[in-house]
């Protein structure tokens, strides 16, 4: 059975929105979860964080960027198109209770899997912050459905294009400077979400940090995702992806994230040599 592209969008410079018939893997969906899927028969499975749901139509919307050989090829397909399967939804669903004051923070794709959270969180009860980054105003995706989803938005830019000029860490600042929070989730690069954690840690804020960036398998079976919490070993595909932000080894795995770089950027100067030689016949 194929999974059948519905709708498809760029909202951003190289990031898009599609929304695929799922009604299976719709059914049991919730926050912070996320699905497995393959863009072509023989291709390689690649992990995304699910960005929204509709039970009732049996929709599954994701949003991702188009930066490897798959996804670039999501990105190629057409609305009728089908995937030839998506697996999920996996992982353990973000911690969803009345805490009291929660802040969601959403570094540049972060803000999909944010969207979710924050609405089942406000849905909770609880009164919710959002505050969403990015490098500039045209990385900035999906601001009308997050005013929506929490109590408040804030937005940043490195550049001051758009919203408050800076980072998400100045606006929580201010926000824990002036009322009590109560709990903070961090989705986002991994620099980010380490300085959210240094911050919170010292005003005693229960944080949790997903660390769904560095899944690759999504079944725990590669080790790809292993994350040292509280000095013990977890894989965020299966014990994941949302840990105690407190208490997650941040520079053990942004070391390990760099191991990587000389073979992504082989890998994509070889996607692209293909790609030309596929033009050329």
């Amino acid at each position: 059975m194929g999974y059948k592209i519905l709708a498809k969008k760029e909202i951003c410079p190289n990031q898009y929105e599609i929304k695929i018939e799922a009604p299976y893997v719709v059914r049991n969906a919730q926050a912070g979860q996320f699905i497995i899927f393959r863009a072509e028969e023989n291709g390689e499975r690649v992990p995304l964080t699910i960005a929204d749901f509709d039970r009732e139509k049996g929709e599954l919307t994701l949003v991702f960027m188009a930066v490897g050989y798959s996804t670039k090829k999501l990105a190629e397909l057409k609305v009728g198109d089908e995937l030839p399967d998506i697996v999920g939804p996996l992982g353990k669903p973000t911690h969803i209770k009345k805490y009291g004051t929660v802040v969601c923070l959403a570094g540049g794709y972060g803000a999909a899997p944010c969207y979710l959270i924050a609405k089942a969180f406000k849905e909770a009860g609880n009164k919710v912050y959002m505050i969403m980054g990015a490098r500039t105003k045209n990385l900035i995706f999906w601001a009308d459905k997050m005013k929506d989803a929490c109590s408040e938005l804030y937005i940043t830019t490195d550049d001051g294009t758009m919203g408050e000029k800076g980072f998400v860490t100045q606006v929580l600042e201010k926000i824990m400077n002036r009322e009590k929070v109560d709990y903070a989730i961090a989705v986002g690069p991994m620099p980010m979400m380490r300085a959210v954690a240094n911050m919170t840690r010292d005003k005693g804020i229960y944080t949790e940090a997903s660390m769904n960036p560095i899944m690759v398998d999504g079944t725990g079976m590669c080790g790809a995702c292993r994350v040292t919490v509280g000095g013990e070993v977890k894989f965020a595909c299966v014990d994941g992806p949302d840990f105690d932000a407190h208490k997650i080894d941040f520079d053990e795995v942004i070391n390990r994230t760099r191991i990587y770089k000389d073979q992504e950027k082989k890998r994509d100067e070889n996607c692209n040599l293909l790609k030309q030689a596929s033009l050329q016949k």
